[in-house]
C-alpha cells in the first residue's frame, strides 16, 4: 500500500491524481491537506483510502502532528497561489505564501519523515523570455523569471536543491507547463475562454464578444491527465535532485486556440482586449522539451490538445 501526502488537495490537479491512482489500480492511502474543503466527493474504494485535514501549511505544529502520524512515502506538493495575474496584484502575499508553505513542509519532513520522496511542483514561468529560435526550453537553460509568481517558483526550486544537497532529502522537481482540463477554474486562460464561448453559444451573453488579454502569446498546453501520469512516473522513476519539464513539446498561439474552440462550437465572435488582463511583463513564447521526462520515465503524451479542448467545452456546456 503506497502512502501519499497531497498538499493543495482540494484543487484541480489533485482530483485527477486521485482518479489516476484509482484507474490504474495503484492501491494507495491518501492524506490530503488544504486550507479549503474539497468541492468533490471523497470516497474510499478497494483501491484508494482517503483522509482529509483542513489546515494551513503555515501551521507548523499541526503539520508536524499529521506527518508524524501518517508517515507518507510520497509527498505531492501542489499547494500554492498558482495565478500569475494574482502575483502581479499582490506580490508580497503571493511570494511569501508560496515560499513559506514549502519551507515549512520540507522542514517538517526533514525532522519527522526524511525518507519521504517529495515532488516539488514548479512552473515553466521560471524560464522567462527566450526567443522562438531558442525553443524548445530544456532543463539546463538559465532561469530568468519575469513575474513575482515565477520568482517564487525559482526560489522553491533553489530551496529544494539546498535540502537535497545539504540535508539529504529526496526531492524531485518539475517545471510544469500550462495544463488544462475539465474542472479547471475559469481564472485560467483556456477555461475562461471556453466558459465565455459556451455562454455566447447558449445566448447567455447577448453580445458575441470574447474578453481576452494578449492572445498573441504562444504557450505549451498539456492535458492534466497526462500531467498526473508524469507526476506518478517521477515518484517511481525520477532521479533525486533532478528537474523535469512536464510539457507537450508543442506551442500554440492563444488566438489560434480561440479559433479552434469557435469551430467546435460553430460560432463567430468578436474579441475585446481588456487592459486589466495584460500583465506588466510576460514571456511571449514558452515551448518545452519533454525528452528528459520521456527518457527517464517512459512517459508519453496520450491526450492531444484537440481532445482536451472538446472535453473542456463539454464541461462548461453542462454547467452554464
Amino acid at each position: 500500500m503506497q502512502k501519499f501526502l497531497i498538499t493543495g488537495f482540494s484543487g484541480f490537479v489533485s482530483r485527477y491524481f486521485l482518479w489516476y491512482l484509482e484507474r490504474t489500480g495503484m492501491k494507495s492511502e491518501i492524506l490530503g491537506i488544504d486550507i479549503n474543503n474539497p468541492d468533490f466527493e471523497i470516497s474510499d474504494s478497494e483501491i484508494i483510502k482517503i483522509r482529509f485535514s483542513k489546515i494551513d501549511l503555515l501551521d507548523r505544529e499541526k503539520l508536524k502532528h499529521l506527518i508524524f502520524s501518517f508517515h507518507p512515502q510520497y509527498v505531492l506538493h501542489l499547494a500554492s497561489f498558482s495565478s500569475v495575474r494574482f502575483s502581479w496584484k499582490n506580490p508580497p502575499l503571493s511570494f511569501s505564501n508560496n515560499m513559506n508553505i514549502f519551507l515549512n513542509l520540507v522542514e517538517v519532513i526533514r525532522e519527522f519523515n526524511p525518507e519521504s520522496r517529495i515532488l516539488s511542483v514548479g512552473s515553466s514561468e521560471e524560464y522567462g523570455n527566450y526567443t522562438e529560435e531558442e525553443m524548445p526550453l530544456v532543463e539546463d537553460y538559465a532561469l530568468d523569471p519575469v513575474s513575482p509568481y515565477a520568482v517564487a517558483r525559482v526560489s522553491q526550486e533553489m530551496l529544494s536543491r539546498v535540502y537535497c544537497n545539504g540535508y539529504g532529502l529526496d526531492i524531485v522537481m518539475t517545471r510544469s507547463f500550462n495544463h488544462i482540463g475539465p474542472w479547471q477554474k475559469d481564472i485560467f486562460v483556456i477555461s475562461s475562454f471556453a466558459r465565455q464561448l459556451v455562454e455566447i453559444k447558449k445566448g447567455i451573453r447577448k453580445e458575441k464578444k470574447l474578453t481576452t488579454g494578449d492572445t498573441s502569446v504562444i504557450r505549451d498546453f498539456l492535458d492534466v491527465r497526462d500531467v498526473v501520469d508524469a507526476y506518478y512516473r517521477l515518484f517511481v522513476n525520477g532521479s533525486r535532485g533532478e528537474v523535469y519539464n512536464i510539457c507537450s513539446g508543442t506551442g500554440k498561439r492563444l488566438k489560434d486556440l480561440i479559433d479552434s474552440m469557435c469551430v467546435l462550437l460553430d460560432i463567430e465572435i468578436d474579441q475585446e482586449r481588456d487592459p486589466n488582463l495584460i500583465r506588466p511583463a510576460e514571456s511571449k513564447t514558452i515551448i518545452g522539451s519533454n525528452l528528459k521526462l520521456k527518457k527517464s520515465t517512459g512517459w508519453t503524451q496520450q491526450i492531444m490538445l484537440e481532445q482536451s479542448l472538446e472535453d473542456i467545452i463539454q464541461y462548461w456546456y453542462d454547467r452554464v
